[in-house]
């Protein structure tokens, strides 16, 4: 293994310890608050009550996801990265994860595109939406299915597709 993949195990597992044995509600709930549907929300949300940037925010919203998703999906079967809970046998995930490999965390891209997006068009809003974004990342770790370098992959996936789709659109 090398110095890069036993600095990332270590970090994980120093950041999962923090959650073995205890109730994971809290972190699980955060999440799940990634799941995708909350963002939905949001951008319908906008859309109909918001007239200034609501139509926009949806808009590009929408692009980001439509551009993000299929390359998750392509990057998740390129590297075929094993999860921590399917590839160590010393600990039980939290959560049973959806899909098999953990290379980007689709959650934290989900979740930092989203907080982009929202930052841009809302700056009130920046220190809570990325601090919400970091917490769903951070939760991804502490219910055994990411590595950090998964976690810190989904947010630069997130975060440069939010850019691109502000940048067609802005």
């Amino acid at each position: 293994m090398n110095l890069f993949a036993r600095t990332d195990t270590r970090l994980f597992y120093w950041l999962f310890n923090f959650s073995a044995k205890r109730d994971c509600r809290v972190i699980k709930w955060v999440s799940h608050s990634g799941d995708g549907h909350l963002y939905l929300l949001i951008g319908l949300a906008l859309y109909a009550f918001e007239p200034l940037h609501g139509d926009v925010f949806l808009y590009s919203a929408l692009l980001a996801y439509g551009m993000e998703l299929p390359l998750y999906v392509v990057l998740k079967k390129l590297f075929k990265r094993q999860r921590p809970c399917d590839l160590f046998h010393n600990f039980n995930a939290h959560v049973t994860p959806s899909d098999k490999f953990s290379l980007p965390s689709g959650h934290t891209a989900a979740a930092f595109l989203m907080a982009t997006q929202i930052a841009f068009f809302y700056p009130s809003l920046t220190v809570l939406v990325y601090t919400w974004a970091m917490g769903i990342g951070l939760s991804r770790i502490l219910l055994g299915v990411h590595y950090p370098s998964d976690i810190f992959a989904g947010a630069m996936l997130g975060l440069t597709i939010s850019f691109i789709s502000l940048d067609l659109l802005m």
